[in-house]
């Protein structure tokens, strides 16, 4: 026989202290299950196209068919280790990139300091220098970046000294620093404010226990 049973909910700012720790668990491990960082991914590509960076991109399927191009770009985080942030591409000479940067990221002193590096190369090197960029291994943070760094000289002249070094660090200062950008972002998301306030605009109701009610 059918039988009606009462069930007192309540919202995420009705809840005991330790009611709340549980429903925000509950948010934390299943309503991030979207490309949270997609408005991050547009960004850095406008920033590795002024920097003369050109992001490699693979063939993803559509839903209703079809494909688009994703920039190669790795990451996994934020708590173990071999978390990192990681790409695959070329670089080469960008004219202007360090005025262009402050342009793009005036408060942003690790990029500022990454244009003028390379910079700096280019023009030891003639503005000749490119490299080449592999991910490679089974972790994505920026030490699994495989760097093959060259100077396209017509009279094959050799890059200077410090050219391999000064770009391969740059390319893994670009990656720590897109690494940097995307555990803030997610430091965020999770943050107490973020979730509690995402519950409540969503109308999201708890048991007294803090379980997800409706």
């Amino acid at each position: 026989m059918p039988q009606i049973i009462e069930t007192t909910v309540y919202t995420i700012d009705e809840l005991s202290g330790s009611a709340k720790e549980m429903a925000r668990a509950w948010y934390r491990q299943s309503c991030l299950d979207y490309e949270w960082y997609d408005c991050l991914y547009e960004d850095f590509q406008a920033i590795c196209g002024i920097l003369g960076v050109t992001l490699a991109t693979s063939p993803v399927c559509l839903y209703g068919g079809g494909t688009r191009d994703k920039p190669e770009i790795y990451w996994s985080g934020f708590s173990s280790q071999g978390d990192g942030a990681s790409f695959a591409g070329s670089y080469a000479h960008a004219k202007g990139a360090a005025r262009a940067i402050r342009a793009h990221a005036p408060g942003d002193d690790e990029l500022h300091r990454i244009a003028d590096v390379l910079q700096a190369v280019q023009r030891r090197n003639f503005w000749q220098v490119h490299a080449n960029i592999r991910q490679q291994g089974r972790y994505c943070h920026e030490y699994t970046m495989a760097i093959d760094v060259e100077r396209v000289s017509p009279t094959w002249q050799p890059p200077t000294d410090d050219a391999e070094d000064a770009v391969t660090e740059a390319m893994r200062d670009l990656a720590r620093w897109l690494y940097g950008r995307l555990e803030a972002e997610y430091e965020h998301l999770t943050s107490d404010e973020a979730v509690d306030e995402n519950m409540e605009v969503n109308g999201w109701t708890f048991t007294e226990r803090g379980e997800r009610f409706g």
